[in-house]
């Protein structure tokens, strides 16, 4: 059982044939936290207007985390783009689920960090139209790929392998929005006056300080499967839930304690 104190999570996708529900599912049953921080992109309702896809495995997670809410774990809703029908509830609750625009969290080590989903980081990313058109397209055709590739993996005993985020980490576009991006939101919060921020959004899971400033995409549950997690002691992990021979495990992927942003 992972214990601690804190679980970001966001671009969950729940109602798109591509969420890896049954990972989160498995995480989520796997941890303990005295808070969750739901990120945004919890339901794709984009996906939904087009094709419903709500197998049993993304029903559980969503009861799941009303049954945790229902117990006592403190659960903040931060809606994003795919579902930013629900910031029309800004301030109320959906099952003992809180829904907020934006929060601050401050670690155990007294670090306060903004947390928003990063949409309104668009603007500041976008290369014009037909870019952002066509790097929905291939997006899309990542996707595709990352799916049936894995799906050939598990045929032949192999473990969960994010096709997709491999190939997004060699494409130099990709790489140059991924700059801006994080430095959209590192300069949001140093305007803001926090030691952090922790966002989704871009699907692209990053732990750094930068500009004294830490940043933290917690990625999502499309192709990476990565939550963040608040250690019991205030610092931040990035976890990769990952399959492998019929089970799942927790594999770390990037760590830093908060205190070396001061």
């Amino acid at each position: 059982m992972l214990s601690c104190r804190t679980i970001f999570i966001s671009d969950v996708h729940l109602g798109c044939k591509d969420c890896q529900a049954d990972y989160l599912l498995n995480f989520l049953q796997q941890s303990q936290a005295e808070k969750i921080y739901l990120l945004g992109d919890i339901v794709d309702l984009w996906a939904m207007q087009k094709q419903v896809h709500w197998p049993a495995a993304q029903n559980n997670v969503l009861q799941y985390l009303l049954q945790k809410a229902e117990q006592g774990t403190e659960i903040i809703y931060i809606p994003g783009n795919h579902d930013e029908a629900m910031r029309l509830y800004k301030g109320k609750s959906f099952g003992n689920i809180k829904i907020a625009l934006r929060a601050s969290h401050t670690t155990a080590q007294g670090k306060t960090l903004l947390l928003l989903h990063g949409d309104e980081f668009d603007k500041e990313v976008s290369f014009g139209r037909f870019q952002s058109w066509l790097g929905d397209n291939l997006y899309d055709l990542l996707l595709f790929l990352n799916r049936w590739y894995n799906r050939g993996r598990r045929l032949m005993g192999g473990r969960y392998f994010s096709l997709a985020a491999y190939i997004k980490s060699r494409v130099p576009g990709a790489l140059k929005a991924i700059a801006r991006y994080r430095q959209a939101a590192i300069h949001k919060a140093k305007r803001g006056g926090y030691d952090g921020v922790v966002c989704g959004h871009i699907h692209h899971p990053e732990l750094v300080i930068e500009e004294g400033i830490i940043y933290c995409n917690d990625g999502d549950w499309i192709d990476s499967c990565t939550a963040l997690v608040e250690q019991h002691d205030g610092s931040l992990t990035l976890l990769h839930w990952a399959e492998q021979q019929q089970h799942l495990a927790a594999l770390p992927v990037q760590a830093v304690k908060s205190n070396k942003a001061a």
